[in-house]
């Protein structure tokens, strides 16, 4: 299967990352690649930014849109969500773990693997890692943000 494990570091403590990652309306302003939460296809959207498990969050790319579902969560430690709907992907999984650094900021280790879908499949392994390295480092600078 292939996959993709990228790594990012920021001056935000972990409550910081980890209140944007639950936050499902917050993935837009801080991930450059998204452009928007369609929420007419997500599910379970907590009304004050804690979505819990089993919420399903799509995410809208230029014309694609993308469905995740979060399937477990320990609080300020670790994220996984595997695809509900994804055009290019099959038995997708994601993990995020959040470490404190020395440094009181925040290590954010993402990791995913998936099958391939004959047709589109064979592009993710070249693309996928940077977009996910991409993802990591926005959210690792928008953390670092002053309010």
């Amino acid at each position: 299967m292939p996959g993709y494990r990228v790594h990012a570091t920021t001056t935000a403590p972990v409550g910081t990352v980890w209140r944007l990652l639950i936050d499902g309306r917050s993935w837009p302003r801080w991930a450059s690649g998204l452009d928007e939460l369609v929420e007419e296809q997500s599910s379970g959207l907590d009304p004050h930014g804690r979505d819990g498990v089993g919420a399903v969050r799509a995410f809208r790319s230029g014309r694609v849109v993308t469905g995740e579902r979060l399937t477990e969560l320990v609080a300020g430690r670790r994220m996984v969500y595997e695809d509900a709907f994804n055009f290019a992907l099959k038995d997708y999984r994601a993990v995020i773990e959040l470490k404190s650094t020395i440094a009181d900021g925040t290590a954010i280790d993402w990791h995913g693997r998936w099958r391939m879908r004959p047709g589109v499949g064979w592009i993710m392994p070249l693309v996928l890692p940077r977009v996910m390295q991409r993802m990591a480092d926005d959210l690792a600078a928008y953390a670092a943000q002053p309010n």
